[in-house]
């Protein structure tokens, strides 16, 4: 893995697992090695709107988009950075270029709806019932109101909701973005009702008691007004709803359970009847399209998997599901991905769906799936490039270019023999030589080791190997090295003078 990639892969790690500090600092390695990568720049951008750093956010989506105008995905971010900080036009200009160039983007559709939405509500003043709003999410009164309520108890008892409600709570300001979502227009209707009762049925004002007491016709009046947020009759209805939500999911545990048992016995067709009546009664639960997916990969239905994928991310989306099964539901996309490019020869579409599902989750199932996919693109690439005759032509001269102590030169022409043949060990042999003409002795204690790995019984791997170890002042090391030359060639000169020296 390069240093570009591997700072990409720690910075998904840490966006994934909320530490967007941290993947802010390794994206930004990232885009030092490579400054023009666009994804990394997107990434980025990411990072700083989880941060609310939207000016920043905004920096890197522009430049996203400057390096991959025709990139979707850049314009998304345009409009979140806008968006987040109030500049909802824009914000709309963004996503409706996204989806000029994918029209079927969901992530894009509803970020215009929201920023739509934005643009068309009146501003508030400061100090505005806007602000009232955002405040009663973090009083601490929140969770044991929406744990007391039986319209909203069962809500905290889902991940994905709780995950929601921590998120408003550490800014207000997200809480539109959420009222897509009824349990959260549930538990603001619930707070709504709690504080329109403090301020009718609460205490009077200290001071208008002490000096101004009402007229007595007024005290009716008031006793009057008391009773109107009374709630009572709306919970009894909600709770019914609630009660056939209920049994509907548990429905469609059981049929997801059958479905279980019936994947288990290898009973295929079965198992798909069950998932897909499951996802018919909740459609709440990605876990249902996930599993079907994973029943049309055990079949090879490979495009079936795929659709019911993408179906599941999308639903997720919508859902704001739990990452995890959001990461799932792409690894087992790009496993099936990976399953069609072993005749299609294209592994590029499944490390890109892999490295998304790294995004969502550091999974090292995952991860694996991602190395195997990059070491399968490798190894193809190396078999349609393999051809020792090139490689002995490309040896040959390198050869001439040390000869000629033109040794940056010579590397470049071993490096393309290794690439033409890299089972070659005298290449590494001689490349070996040049690193270490050049200094870099890291570099060529890399490929003596490579050479003797090749081949055991090269005596000049071991010479060259030795040689480095003695530069770096590995005494001990480079002895040791010497003698395990010397068991499979006890008279060669070179070796001989290495212990001795």
């Amino acid at each position: 893995m390069t240093e570009e990639a591997e700072a990409k892969a720690k910075g998904n790690a840490a966006f994934a697992a909320g530490r967007f500090e941290e993947a802010v600092q390794h994206f930004s390695d990232a885009i030092a090695l490579a400054p023009d990568n666009h994804v990394l720049y997107s990434n980025r951008s990411a990072a700083y709107a989880s941060l609310w750093r939207y000016a920043e956010a905004l920096d890197d989506a522009k430049r996203t988009v400057a390096l991959k105008p025709d990139w979707a995905k850049g314009y998304s971010r345009l409009g979140a950075a806008h968006l987040g900080l109030g500049d909802a036009p824009k914000a709309v200009e963004a996503y409706e270029k996204g989806l000029a160039l994918e029209p079927s983007n969901e992530a894009l559709k509803s970020g215009l709806a929201q920023a739509r939405q934005s643009a068309s509500a009146p501003r508030r003043p400061v100090g505005s019932g806007a602000d009232a709003v955002g405040k009663m999410f973090q009083g601490p009164e929140l969770w044991s109101k929406v744990a007391a309520d039986p319209t909203t108890r069962g809500y905290l008892d889902q991940p994905d909701f709780v995950q929601m409600l921590r998120e408003v709570q550490r800014n207000p300001g997200r809480l539109n973005s959420y009222l897509s979502d009824q349990r959260m227009v549930q538990v603001l209707t619930l707070m709504l009702n709690i504080k329109f009762q403090n301020q009718s049925s609460g205490a009077p004002d200290p001071a208008a008691a002490q000096s101004n007491p009402p007229p007595p016709k007024q005290q009716p009046e008031a006793k009057a007004r008391e009773p109107e947020p009374d709630p009572e009759p709306e919970p009894m209805e909600v709770t019914e709803e609630d009660k056939e939500q209920k049994e509907r999911k548990a429905s469609a545990q059981k049929e997801k359970e059958a479905g279980n048992a019936a994947y288990k016995r290898k009973d295929f067709d079965t198992a798909i009847q069950h998932y897909t009546e499951a996802m018919e009664l909740d459609d709440e639960d990605i876990s249902y399209i996930t599993n079907r997916a994973a029943v049309y990969l055990e079949m090879g239905k490979y495009d079936e998997c795929i659709k019911d994928c993408d179906k599941a991310v999308e639903r997720g989306r919508e859902l704001h599901a739990d990452f995890k099964m959001i990461s799932r539901a792409l690894t087992r996309k790009g496993t099936a991905l990976a399953k069609l490019a072993k005749s299609s020869q294209d592994y590029d579409a499944a490390i890109e769906i892999f490295q998304k599902a790294l995004t969502e989750h550091r999974n090292p199932d995952t991860l694996k799936k991602l190395n195997d996919a990059e070491r399968a693109k490798k190894e193809l690439e190396q078999q349609e490039y393999y051809d020792p005759r090139i490689a002995d032509e490309e040896r040959e001269k390198g050869n001439e270019f040390f000869k000629q102590q033109k040794y940056p030169e010579a590397v470049k022409h071993y490096t393309e023999a290794l690439r033409r043949n890299p089972k070659d060990p005298r290449v590494y042999s001689n490349r070996a030589a040049c690193y270490t003409k050049l200094g870099a002795l890291p570099e060529g204690l890399k490929d003596a080791e490579k050479c003797i790995e090749l081949d055991p019984t090269f005596s000049k791997g071991y010479t060259r190997k030795g040689a480095i170890q003695f530069f770096m002042k590995e005494y001990d090391k480079a002895l040791e090295t010497y003698q395990a030359g010397l068991k499979h060639d006890p008279k060669n000169q070179e070796l001989l003078d290495g212990v001795r020296r």
